[in-house]
Formats: structure tokens, sequence, C-alpha cells
């Protein structure tokens, strides 16, 4: 005999809408020439920043940004590599904008 699963087992949110930036469309294509970079890995942290089933672990070491990137936060997708991204919220529908990517040296100075 099987078991089944309670209703509420079976139910869960709806995915963010995902949205990119054309200056992050530019770090995508950079960084991702330059070979220097798992873009794989930054894709999985774009996965799941988008499902939004749970927060990212403390090993995505995400947080938020302070100063001109005030309401942005970033993690750390691979030592010195991060996204930046926001999450607006309309109604019940969230958004995740992604806006930049590179290395601190590239995105804050």
């Amino acid at each position: 005999m099987t078991s089944k699963k309670a209703a509420s087992d079976k139910r869960t949110t709806l995915p963010r809408k995902a949205d990119l930036s054309r200056a992050f469309v530019r770090d995508w294509h950079r960084l991702s020439r330059s070979g220097r970079y798992d873009m794989n890995r930054l894709k999985e942290a774009m996965m799941l920043l988008v499902s939004a089933d749970n927060a990212l672990g403390p090993e995505w070491r995400d947080h938020a940004l302070s100063g001109d990137w005030a309401d942005h936060r970033a993690c750390h997708v691979g030592g010195d590599f991060l996204p930046i991204y926001r999450i607006s919220s309309r109604g019940s529908d969230e958004e995740v904008v992604f806006v930049r990517a590179g290395t601190h040296a590239e995105l804050f100075e």
C-alpha cells in the first residue's frame, strides 16, 4: 500500500519573475568569454533566487548592499565573483532583477 501525501505537502509558491539588465547581459558575455569564472555556478545561484522556495544557504554569503547600491543584494558565487540583484514586489508577485555580475573591483570601484 502506498502512502499519500497530504494536500499541504503538495502546495508551493509560484516562482519569481526574472529580468536581466543590459549591463548584466554584457557582464555575462564578458565573463563567459574570459573563461575565468564558473558561469554554471552563477546560473545555479540565479535559479535558486528565482525558485523562491528558500533563502540562499550560508555558503552563498548572501547580503544586503548599502550606499549607491541600497535596495540591492549580492551573493558570492565563488571567491570574489558575485551577482548584484534586487527583489521587487507588486502585490503578491515578486520579481528578481539581475543588475550586474563581476568581482568587487569591477563592480564597486
